[in-house]
């Protein structure tokens, strides 16, 4: 049995991803995150899920006809060594790690890495929702939603999602 002293402190990260990476992650058990494409030095996930829905639907939806987020811890003590960037907004924070250490980056995930949301294609409803599920939703007080250029935003609570 592990002493309480033996379990590290974990961070929680997002990452918001299309289809392709998505994949990737499955394929690995859903315990790493894939290698960079070339061109892309710096591995970037975010410190709080508020930014991710909205990357991924601004992002991957339009480009690769879905978005999703994903949600993974990693011990607190080795993500400290990487910097945080604050890239946009004072919630908009981001850890950047460089390609070329994201295996030993993986080897610091505990458990396994979580979908904790898909975005369905401009006009398709979501798996389990109800064909107004936008009407619902905003009758429901869960949010609201409006078309900001394209494609659709979600707002919930005055965040997107």
């Amino acid at each position: 049995m592990e002493k309480e002293a033996d379990i590290p402190e974990l961070m929680t990260l997002w990452r918001p991803t299309g289809p392709v990476e998505l994949a990737l992650v499955r394929d690995s058990g859903w315990r790493e995150r894939p290698p960079r494409l070339p061109g892309r030095p710096v591995f970037y996930p975010l410190l709080n899920e508020d930014h991710a829905p909205w990357i991924a639907r601004q992002w991957d939806l339009p480009r690769a006809g879905e978005g999703h987020v994903t949600r993974f811890r990693v011990e607190a003590g080795f993500a400290s060594r990487y910097p945080v960037q604050q890239v946009g907004g004072s919630t908009i924070l981001e850890l950047w790690v460089p390609a070329g250490e994201l295996a030993e980056f993986n080897a610091h995930i505990h458990g396994e890495i979580e979908l904790v949301r898909s975005l369905p294609p401009e006009g398709q409803v979501p798996a389990g929702e109800p064909s107004g599920w936008e009407t619902g939703a905003r009758q429901a007080g869960r949010g609201r939603c409006a078309r900001v250029h394209r494609p659709r935003l979600c707002v919930r609570d005055g965040l997107p999602w």
